[in-house]
Protein backbone atom coordinates (compact mmCIF):
# COMPACT_ATOMS: atom_id res chain seq x y z
CA UNK A 1 0.00 0.00 0.00
CA UNK A 2 2.91 2.61 -0.79
CA UNK A 3 3.17 4.81 -3.31
CA UNK A 4 6.65 5.50 -5.22
CA UNK A 5 8.95 8.35 -3.36
CA UNK A 6 12.35 9.53 -4.34
CA UNK A 7 14.50 11.84 -2.42
CA UNK A 8 18.34 12.29 -1.53
CA UNK A 9 20.54 12.31 -4.83
CA UNK A 10 18.49 13.95 -7.47
CA UNK A 11 18.77 11.56 -10.46
CA UNK A 12 20.25 11.97 -14.09
CA UNK A 13 18.13 12.16 -16.33
CA UNK A 14 16.18 10.01 -17.24
CA UNK A 15 15.07 12.45 -18.26
CA UNK A 16 14.40 11.64 -18.58
CA UNK A 17 16.18 15.01 -17.93
CA UNK A 18 17.67 10.55 -18.11
CA UNK A 19 15.79 8.82 -20.72
CA UNK A 20 15.22 4.99 -19.68
CA UNK A 21 14.98 2.75 -22.11
CA UNK A 22 11.54 0.87 -22.97
CA UNK A 23 10.28 -1.98 -21.06
CA UNK A 24 11.75 -5.03 -22.53
CA UNK A 25 11.08 -7.83 -20.46
CA UNK A 26 9.49 -7.88 -16.84
CA UNK A 27 10.41 -11.56 -14.81
CA UNK A 28 7.18 -13.02 -12.93
CA UNK A 29 8.37 -16.56 -13.03
CA UNK A 30 10.38 -18.36 -10.25
CA UNK A 31 12.48 -20.18 -13.13
CA UNK A 32 13.14 -16.81 -14.45
CA UNK A 33 14.31 -15.59 -11.03
CA UNK A 34 16.68 -18.07 -10.57
CA UNK A 35 17.96 -17.65 -14.45
CA UNK A 36 18.75 -13.79 -14.22
CA UNK A 37 20.57 -14.38 -11.02
CA UNK A 38 22.81 -17.10 -12.51
CA UNK A 39 23.34 -14.66 -15.32
CA UNK A 40 24.36 -12.02 -13.47
CA UNK A 41 26.81 -13.42 -10.99
CA UNK A 42 28.63 -15.32 -13.78
CA UNK A 43 29.62 -11.64 -14.74
CA UNK A 44 30.29 -10.47 -11.37
CA UNK A 45 34.11 -10.95 -10.35
CA UNK A 46 34.88 -14.42 -8.69
CA UNK A 47 35.68 -12.56 -5.07
CA UNK A 48 31.89 -11.16 -5.12
CA UNK A 49 30.37 -13.89 -6.08
CA UNK A 50 32.21 -16.55 -3.81
CA UNK A 51 32.31 -14.39 -0.57
CA UNK A 52 29.82 -11.34 -0.87
CA UNK A 53 27.19 -12.47 -3.14
CA UNK A 54 23.19 -12.45 -0.98
CA UNK A 55 20.62 -14.58 -1.59
CA UNK A 56 17.40 -13.10 -3.40
CA UNK A 57 15.31 -14.37 -0.37
CA UNK A 58 17.52 -12.91 2.26
CA UNK A 59 18.36 -9.39 0.42
CA UNK A 60 14.52 -8.52 0.15
CA UNK A 61 13.76 -9.96 3.36
CA UNK A 62 16.01 -8.14 5.12
CA UNK A 63 15.15 -4.28 3.01
CA UNK A 64 11.51 -5.27 3.63
CA UNK A 65 11.50 -5.74 7.62
CA UNK A 66 13.91 -2.46 7.64
CA UNK A 67 11.32 -0.05 5.67
CA UNK A 68 8.21 -1.57 7.62
CA UNK A 69 10.20 0.64 10.76
CA UNK A 70 12.46 2.86 9.38
CA UNK A 71 11.07 3.71 6.13
CA UNK A 72 9.07 6.99 4.85
CA UNK A 73 5.17 6.37 5.37
CA UNK A 74 3.85 9.69 5.66
CA UNK A 75 4.29 11.24 2.33
CA UNK A 76 1.28 12.35 0.52
CA UNK A 77 1.26 9.82 -2.34
CA UNK A 78 1.72 6.56 -0.08
CA UNK A 79 -1.13 4.58 1.05
CA UNK A 80 -2.77 4.37 -2.30
CA UNK A 81 -3.42 2.19 -4.97
CA UNK A 82 -5.07 5.10 -7.23
CA UNK A 83 -2.52 4.77 -10.45
CA UNK A 84 -2.71 8.58 -11.86
CA UNK A 85 -1.58 9.81 -8.08
CA UNK A 86 1.18 7.27 -8.29
CA UNK A 87 2.19 7.99 -12.14
CA UNK A 88 2.01 11.71 -10.73
CA UNK A 89 4.88 11.24 -8.06
CA UNK A 90 6.82 9.25 -10.14
CA UNK A 91 7.11 11.89 -12.86
CA UNK A 92 7.09 14.67 -10.44
CA UNK A 93 10.01 12.81 -8.51
CA UNK A 94 12.40 12.52 -11.74
CA UNK A 95 15.42 14.53 -11.27
CA UNK A 96 13.89 16.65 -8.33
CA UNK A 97 13.90 15.95 -4.23
CA UNK A 98 11.18 15.28 -2.26
CA UNK A 99 10.88 18.45 -0.56
CA UNK A 100 10.68 20.27 -3.45
CA UNK A 101 8.05 18.10 -4.78
CA UNK A 102 5.58 17.53 -2.14
CA UNK A 103 3.84 21.46 -2.44
CA UNK A 104 3.21 21.09 -6.37
CA UNK A 105 1.63 17.87 -5.88
CA UNK A 106 -0.80 18.74 -3.83
CA UNK A 107 -1.34 22.06 -6.17
CA UNK A 108 -1.20 19.93 -9.28
CA UNK A 109 -3.92 17.23 -8.16
CA UNK A 110 -6.15 20.24 -7.04
CA UNK A 111 -6.71 21.69 -9.76
CA UNK A 112 -6.49 18.38 -12.11
CA UNK A 113 -7.87 15.57 -9.17
CA UNK A 114 -7.69 12.65 -11.97
CA UNK A 115 -6.29 11.50 -15.64
CA UNK A 116 -9.38 12.96 -17.36
CA UNK A 117 -9.37 16.28 -15.96
CA UNK A 118 -5.64 16.76 -17.36
CA UNK A 119 -6.58 15.27 -20.06
CA UNK A 120 -9.31 17.58 -20.85
CA UNK A 121 -7.04 20.82 -19.86
CA UNK A 122 -5.11 22.79 -22.52
CA UNK A 123 -1.37 22.36 -21.90
CA UNK A 124 -0.93 25.62 -21.39
CA UNK A 125 -2.52 25.21 -17.59
CA UNK A 126 -0.99 22.13 -17.24
CA UNK A 127 2.46 24.36 -17.42
CA UNK A 128 1.49 26.93 -15.17
CA UNK A 129 0.77 24.22 -12.64
CA UNK A 130 4.32 22.86 -13.13
CA UNK A 131 6.50 26.23 -13.58
CA UNK A 132 8.82 26.52 -11.37
CA UNK A 133 9.34 22.86 -10.63
CA UNK A 134 11.57 22.82 -14.17
CA UNK A 135 12.36 19.68 -16.85
CA UNK A 136 8.84 20.61 -18.78
CA UNK A 137 9.32 18.36 -21.07
CA UNK A 138 7.79 16.09 -17.69
CA UNK A 139 4.93 18.52 -18.16
CA UNK A 140 4.66 17.95 -21.93
CA UNK A 141 4.32 14.12 -21.80
CA UNK A 142 2.54 14.00 -18.55
CA UNK A 143 0.11 15.61 -20.72
CA UNK A 144 0.23 13.29 -23.69
CA UNK A 145 -0.23 10.61 -21.51
CA UNK A 146 -3.26 11.36 -20.05
CA UNK A 147 -4.53 12.05 -23.40
CA UNK A 148 -3.86 8.56 -24.50
CA UNK A 149 -5.32 6.92 -21.23
CA UNK A 150 -8.82 8.65 -21.62
CA UNK A 151 -8.53 8.37 -25.99
CA UNK A 152 -7.23 4.39 -26.13
CA UNK A 153 -8.00 3.09 -22.96
CA UNK A 154 -11.32 4.79 -21.29
CA UNK A 155 -9.59 6.98 -18.77
CA UNK A 156 -8.44 3.65 -17.11
CA UNK A 157 -4.83 3.60 -16.45
CA UNK A 158 -2.97 0.61 -18.19
CA UNK A 159 -2.48 -2.32 -15.29
CA UNK A 160 0.32 -3.95 -16.74
CA UNK A 161 4.29 -2.44 -16.79
CA UNK A 162 4.51 -3.75 -20.43
CA UNK A 163 1.53 -1.57 -21.75
CA UNK A 164 2.44 1.52 -19.08
CA UNK A 165 5.89 1.90 -20.75
CA UNK A 166 4.29 2.71 -24.18
CA UNK A 167 3.04 5.66 -23.02
CA UNK A 168 4.72 9.26 -23.64
CA UNK A 169 7.40 9.99 -20.99
CA UNK A 170 7.45 6.62 -19.09
CA UNK A 171 10.67 4.24 -19.15
CA UNK A 172 10.94 0.94 -18.00
CA UNK A 173 11.77 1.74 -14.40
CA UNK A 174 8.60 4.47 -13.85
CA UNK A 175 6.43 1.62 -15.64
CA UNK A 176 7.34 -1.00 -13.01
CA UNK A 177 6.85 1.10 -10.15
CA UNK A 178 3.36 2.37 -11.53
CA UNK A 179 2.75 -1.24 -11.63
CA UNK A 180 4.29 -2.42 -8.88
CA UNK A 181 2.49 0.79 -6.50
CA UNK A 182 -0.65 0.23 -7.86
CA UNK A 183 -1.46 -3.39 -9.34
CA UNK A 184 0.88 -5.29 -7.59
CA UNK A 185 2.96 -6.35 -10.47
CA UNK A 186 6.21 -8.20 -9.60
CA UNK A 187 8.15 -6.12 -11.69
CA UNK A 188 11.93 -4.21 -10.98
CA UNK A 189 12.60 -0.87 -10.68
CA UNK A 190 16.19 0.92 -11.28
CA UNK A 191 15.99 4.22 -11.25
CA UNK A 192 19.50 6.59 -9.94
CA UNK A 193 19.11 5.71 -6.04
CA UNK A 194 18.53 2.02 -6.88
CA UNK A 195 21.54 1.86 -9.13
CA UNK A 196 23.80 3.15 -6.05
CA UNK A 197 22.22 0.85 -3.75
CA UNK A 198 23.06 -1.90 -6.41
CA UNK A 199 26.26 -1.31 -7.77
CA UNK A 200 27.42 -0.93 -4.04
CA UNK A 201 25.80 -4.01 -2.68
CA UNK A 202 26.74 -6.05 -5.28
CA UNK A 203 29.78 -4.58 -6.10
CA UNK A 204 29.29 -3.68 -9.97
CA UNK A 205 32.15 -1.45 -11.30
CA UNK A 206 31.13 0.81 -14.24
CA UNK A 207 29.43 3.96 -14.89
CA UNK A 208 25.61 2.99 -14.31
CA UNK A 209 24.67 5.33 -17.36
CA UNK A 210 26.81 2.81 -19.70
CA UNK A 211 24.77 0.06 -21.64
CA UNK A 212 26.77 -2.63 -20.56
CA UNK A 213 26.80 -1.78 -16.87
CA UNK A 214 23.28 -0.77 -16.89
CA UNK A 215 22.00 -3.96 -18.34
CA UNK A 216 23.94 -5.77 -15.62
CA UNK A 217 22.25 -3.67 -12.70
CA UNK A 218 18.89 -4.75 -14.54
CA UNK A 219 19.91 -8.63 -14.00
CA UNK A 220 20.54 -7.59 -10.59
CA UNK A 221 17.64 -6.23 -10.10
CA UNK A 222 15.40 -8.23 -11.26
CA UNK A 223 17.09 -11.06 -9.91
CA UNK A 224 16.93 -10.17 -6.05
CA UNK A 225 12.87 -9.49 -6.53
CA UNK A 226 10.98 -11.20 -3.40
CA UNK A 227 8.04 -13.58 -4.46
CA UNK A 228 5.49 -11.66 -2.24
CA UNK A 229 5.11 -8.17 -1.21
CA UNK A 230 6.58 -6.24 -3.81
CA UNK A 231 4.96 -3.45 -2.52
CA UNK A 232 7.02 -2.90 0.29
CA UNK A 233 10.11 -4.21 -1.42
CA UNK A 234 9.78 -1.71 -3.64
CA UNK A 235 9.69 0.96 -1.50
CA UNK A 236 12.43 -0.44 0.91
CA UNK A 237 14.85 0.27 -2.33
CA UNK A 238 13.86 3.77 -2.77
CA UNK A 239 14.03 4.42 0.78
CA UNK A 240 17.21 3.06 1.35
CA UNK A 241 18.82 4.90 -1.72
CA UNK A 242 17.06 8.09 -0.30
CA UNK A 243 18.02 7.98 3.27
CA UNK A 244 20.86 5.73 3.94
CA UNK A 245 22.80 4.76 0.81
CA UNK A 246 23.40 7.91 -0.37
CA UNK A 247 25.87 9.62 -2.70
CA UNK A 248 27.93 11.45 0.27
CA UNK A 249 27.97 10.63 3.78
CA UNK A 250 26.02 7.16 3.75
CA UNK A 251 25.14 5.41 6.96
CA UNK A 252 26.30 2.21 6.14
CA UNK A 253 26.20 1.15 10.12
CA UNK A 254 22.02 1.48 10.17
CA UNK A 255 21.60 -0.23 6.75
CA UNK A 256 20.17 -3.60 6.44
CA UNK A 257 21.95 -5.31 4.18
CA UNK A 258 25.61 -4.04 4.98
CA UNK A 259 26.53 -7.63 6.55
CA UNK A 260 27.29 -8.59 2.69
CA UNK A 261 27.54 -5.22 0.94
CA UNK A 262 30.44 -5.71 -1.49
CA UNK A 263 31.72 -1.99 -1.53
CA UNK A 264 31.40 -2.25 2.21
CA UNK A 265 33.63 -5.30 3.02
CA UNK A 266 35.97 -4.01 0.62
CA UNK A 267 36.10 -0.34 1.27
CA UNK A 268 34.94 0.68 -1.73
CA UNK A 269 31.28 2.70 -0.75
CA UNK A 270 33.00 6.04 -2.15
CA UNK A 271 34.24 4.61 -5.09
CA UNK A 272 30.71 2.83 -6.56
CA UNK A 273 28.88 2.94 -8.67
CA UNK A 274 31.55 4.75 -10.63
CA UNK A 275 31.40 8.17 -12.21
CA UNK A 276 30.45 9.45 -15.23
CA UNK A 277 33.89 10.45 -17.37
CA UNK A 278 34.64 13.82 -16.60
CA UNK A 279 33.62 16.63 -19.64
CA UNK A 280 34.01 19.95 -19.32
CA UNK A 281 30.03 21.35 -19.38
CA UNK A 282 29.40 23.91 -22.42
CA UNK A 283 28.89 27.22 -21.65
CA UNK A 284 26.06 29.73 -23.51
CA UNK A 285 24.76 33.14 -22.82
CA UNK A 286 21.71 35.19 -24.33
CA UNK A 287 20.04 38.57 -23.32
CA UNK A 288 16.44 38.56 -22.53
CA UNK A 289 14.33 42.27 -23.11
CA UNK A 290 12.46 43.32 -20.40
CA UNK A 291 10.47 45.22 -22.50
CA UNK A 292 8.21 47.99 -20.10
CA UNK A 293 4.98 49.56 -21.32
CA UNK A 294 2.56 51.39 -19.58
CA UNK A 295 2.92 49.31 -16.23
CA UNK A 296 3.16 46.15 -18.48
CA UNK A 297 5.51 43.71 -19.46
CA UNK A 298 5.75 42.18 -22.56
CA UNK A 299 5.86 38.22 -22.86
CA UNK A 300 6.87 35.99 -25.53
CA UNK A 301 6.07 32.09 -25.74
CA UNK A 302 8.60 29.97 -26.71
CA UNK A 303 8.58 27.46 -29.50
CA UNK A 304 6.44 24.11 -28.98
CA UNK A 305 9.94 22.05 -28.71
CA UNK A 306 13.20 22.58 -27.07
CA UNK A 307 14.18 24.48 -23.71
CA UNK A 308 11.52 25.32 -21.60
CA UNK A 309 8.78 24.54 -24.83
CA UNK A 310 5.90 26.05 -24.60
CA UNK A 311 6.62 28.32 -22.01
CA UNK A 312 5.97 32.32 -21.69
CA UNK A 313 9.56 33.80 -21.18
CA UNK A 314 11.19 37.28 -22.23
CA UNK A 315 11.85 38.06 -25.51
CA UNK A 316 15.43 36.71 -26.19
CA UNK A 317 18.61 38.15 -28.58
CA UNK A 318 22.06 37.49 -28.93
CA UNK A 319 24.59 39.86 -27.12
CA UNK A 320 25.70 41.43 -29.82
CA UNK A 321 22.50 42.53 -31.04
CA UNK A 322 21.83 46.32 -31.05
CA UNK A 323 18.73 46.51 -28.52
CA UNK A 324 17.14 49.51 -30.19
CA UNK A 325 17.68 48.46 -33.56
CA UNK A 326 16.23 45.23 -33.01
CA UNK A 327 12.69 46.43 -31.44
CA UNK A 328 12.30 48.91 -34.52
CA UNK A 329 13.01 46.46 -36.67
CA UNK A 330 11.10 43.56 -35.05
CA UNK A 331 7.85 45.56 -33.33
CA UNK A 332 8.08 48.82 -34.94
CA UNK A 333 8.81 50.12 -31.80
CA UNK A 334 10.21 53.27 -30.15
CA UNK A 335 11.75 52.36 -27.33
CA UNK A 336 14.72 53.44 -24.60
CA UNK A 337 17.35 51.38 -23.79
CA UNK A 338 17.90 51.38 -20.09
CA UNK A 339 20.14 49.75 -17.52
CA UNK A 340 21.49 46.39 -17.73
CA UNK A 341 20.50 44.05 -14.48
CA UNK A 342 22.69 41.73 -13.23
CA UNK A 343 23.45 38.48 -14.96
CA UNK A 344 21.69 35.49 -14.05
CA UNK A 345 23.53 31.91 -13.96
CA UNK A 346 20.92 28.61 -14.31
CA UNK A 347 22.11 25.35 -15.34
CA UNK A 348 20.76 22.73 -17.83
CA UNK A 349 21.44 18.86 -17.79
CA UNK A 350 24.11 19.62 -20.87
CA UNK A 351 25.41 23.18 -20.00
CA UNK A 352 25.59 26.40 -18.10
CA UNK A 353 23.31 29.40 -19.59
CA UNK A 354 24.30 32.98 -18.55
CA UNK A 355 21.28 35.26 -18.97
CA UNK A 356 21.72 38.60 -19.15
CA UNK A 357 18.35 40.96 -19.01
CA UNK A 358 18.30 44.32 -20.32
CA UNK A 359 15.52 46.97 -19.34
CA UNK A 360 14.11 48.59 -22.06
CA UNK A 361 11.08 51.10 -22.15
CA UNK A 362 8.73 51.03 -24.73
CA UNK A 363 7.24 54.91 -25.94
CA UNK A 364 5.43 53.49 -28.94
CA UNK A 365 3.80 49.99 -29.80
CA UNK A 366 1.99 50.28 -32.84
CA UNK A 367 -1.08 47.78 -32.94
CA UNK A 368 0.60 45.57 -35.95
CA UNK A 369 3.11 44.71 -33.29
CA UNK A 370 0.59 42.61 -31.78
CA UNK A 371 0.87 38.69 -32.72
CA UNK A 372 0.33 35.39 -32.04
CA UNK A 373 3.05 34.69 -28.99
CA UNK A 374 3.31 38.11 -27.39
CA UNK A 375 1.21 39.19 -24.41
CA UNK A 376 1.74 42.35 -22.51
CA UNK A 377 1.05 41.56 -18.72
CA UNK A 378 1.17 43.41 -15.61
CA UNK A 379 3.93 41.40 -13.55
CA UNK A 380 1.61 40.26 -10.93
CA UNK A 381 -0.01 38.34 -13.66
CA UNK A 382 3.04 37.61 -15.50
CA UNK A 383 4.21 35.97 -12.35
CA UNK A 384 1.02 33.60 -12.89
CA UNK A 385 1.89 33.05 -16.02
CA UNK A 386 4.02 29.56 -16.95
CA UNK A 387 7.47 30.96 -16.79
CA UNK A 388 10.60 28.73 -16.47
CA UNK A 389 12.52 29.25 -12.97
CA UNK A 390 14.87 32.14 -13.77
CA UNK A 391 12.59 34.71 -15.82
CA UNK A 392 10.03 34.19 -12.65
CA UNK A 393 13.01 35.03 -10.41
CA UNK A 394 13.87 38.26 -12.21
CA UNK A 395 10.55 39.63 -13.04
CA UNK A 396 9.65 38.64 -9.08
CA UNK A 397 12.75 40.92 -8.35
CA UNK A 398 11.67 43.94 -10.61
Amino acid sequence: MFAAPRGGAQRPSGGRAGTERPLSRVVTARGCERSAQRNNFSRLPPRSIEKHAAPARLFATRLSAWQRTHGRHDLPWQGTRDAYRIWLAEIMLQQTQVATVVPYYERFLAVFPDVRALAAAPVDRVLERWSGLGYYRRAHHLHAAAGVIVAQYGGRFPREARTIATLPGIGRSTAAAIAAFAFGERAAILDGNVKRVLARHRGIDGFPGAPKIEARLWESAESLLPNRGIETYTQALMDLGATLCTRTAPRCGECPVATDCVARLEGRVAALPSPRSTKVRPARAVCVLVLEHAGTILLEKRPAAGIWAGLWSLPEIDLETDVARHCKTRFHASVTVGDALAPIEHGFTHFGLTIHPQRVTVHRWPLRAEAPGLLWLTRDDALAAALPAPIRKLLAAL
